[in-house]
């Protein structure tokens, strides 16, 4: 594996470099059309003395469903990439990491204008006609590019083979843990998904009840409070008056995803994780614990948590149930449209992930007309951790090979034969 590690024959190991080197790091600003500021971190490539195949390459990276930067940036993918040159700019897609709900309140200041969907309202929909196309233009505004490279990892992935499909400005593109008919050869999520409308409107009662109780318990504090001081009693009304304005409504808004990661993350003990790793074998399908460090988890439990809206998952189940891959505000459908893309392709997922696996990434490495395929899994991963697990050195070359392809085969469609990969055959 010694050629994976270096830049060239007498070049320095990609551990033998320090990280810092490699990079200058700046932060930039996306406006959609819809009203939102969202931030791309940008991680610019720096010459090296050693041989960067891909050097200046403008690379797009998208996260997955309740995540943000840092499912790239605390493990090696970044580092890996830089060794080799490429221009990484790294999306936080809407109410996510930087693009945070606070920064829009913050820049109303100025414009007197907040989203519509603000209040956790928005769904898929939103991510695939507003935050990809939107920071697409703008790392190739940034970049001076006509066209870019894009990967996405998990939900990411998934909005970028529907972007693929109807958009002419890529140049390859990479899913890592990508499923494209989710639910596929996975019964679990399937149930799941069939039982999201009931607990959907269990949950919508629960709140209403909740809200309910406490609107009540508010009106007789206050009520209480003027008879008390009807009878003289200023103390203790001043002791049972219920503080600040009446309550509002509760709703389910979101799945509260970042405050039960940061909570098991405050549980894992040295011991606790012993524990996960012996049980990693039946739960595995998001994640294998013998392919991360404990601090890492424990790091990204802490700060790589975010919040789903309910028009998210609610759009998740529905896919699921029907099937579909499908934004419902057009009615444009990605799986229609697989065979669109003949843009260099690669398609990575974890051999014990059961989300992206071979059944649910088939449809789209079979209809795609890329002349350069690559369809592989990554032996002994799941899903979360082939961004920053012990293996990104094996995805992030993969990543190098399509964009290398890709450059040397600029400007014209290649007519070599179509380039497969040696994984499975589904």
């Amino acid at each position: 594996m010694r050629h994976l590690l270096e830049a060239g024959p007498s070049g320095p190991t990609v551990d033998e470099v320090e990280a810092r080197s490699l990079y200058r790091e700046q932060t930039y600003e996306v406006q959609t059309i819809d009203g939102w500021t969202l931030v791309i971190t940008r991680f610019e490539p720096t010459p090296q003395p050693f041989f960067q195949p891909i050097f200046g390459e403008p690379l797009l990276l998208v996260h997955g469903f309740a995540q943000n930067r840092h499912a790239w940036t605390r493990g090696q993918f970044v580092k890996n990439l830089l060794f080799f040159g490429a221009d990484l700019h790294i999306l936080e897609l809407r109410g996510h990491g930087r693009s945070s709900i606070a920064l829009q309140r913050e820049r109303a200041r100025l414009t007197g204008k907040l989203p519509a969907d603000l209040d956790y309202g928005w769904d898929i929909d939103s991510y695939f006609l507003y935050d990809l196309p939107a920071a697409v233009e703008a790392v190739k505004r940034t970049t001076g590019r006509s066209k870019i490279f894009l990967c996405g990892h998990s939900m990411g992935g998934m909005l970028a083979y529907g972007y693929a499909g109807i958009r002419e400005d890529l140049e390859g593109l990479i899913t890592i843990g990508a499923p494209c008919e989710l639910g596929k050869g996975f019964p679990l999520l399937r149930m799941l998904a069939a039982a999201a409308p009931s607990l959907t409107l269990t949950l919508d009662a629960a709140f209403a009840i909740f809200s309910f109780a406490r609107t009540q318990s508010w009106e007789a504090g206050k009520l209480l409070a003027r008879q008390l001081r009807g009878l003289g009693l200023a103390q203790l009304a001043d002791r049972v008056e219920p503080r600040g304005t009446r309550p509002e409504p509760l709703r389910f808004k979101y799945l509260p995803i970042d405050d039960a990661l940061r909570w098991l993350g405050s549980i894992l003990t040295p011991e606790v994780f012993e524990r996960y790793q012996e049980a990693a074998s039946w739960l595995s399908f998001l994640t294998n614990p013998s392919r991360m460090t404990l601090e890492d988890v424990r790091w990204l439990l802490e700060h790589g948590g975010e919040r789903e809206p309910r028009g998210v998952v609610t759009q998740f189940a529905k896919w699921i149930r029907r099937g579909q891959l499908t934004c419902y505000r057009t009615g444009y459908d990605f799986k229609r449209n697989f065979s669109k893309i003949d843009v260099p392709m690669a398609i990575i997922f974890g051999d014990l992930d059961r989300l992206a696996s071979v059944q649910s990434t088939a449809a789209v490495y079979r209809a795609a007309k890329s002349e350069y395929l690559l369809w592989r899994p990554v032996k002994g991963n799941s899903h979360v951790e082939l961004t920053m697990g012990h293996d990104i050195r094996q995805v992030c070359y993969d990543v190098k090979n399509l964009v290398d392809f890709a450059v040397k085969h600029r400007g014209r469609r290649p007519s070599l034969p179509r380039l497969e990969s040696e994984g499975p055959r589904a």
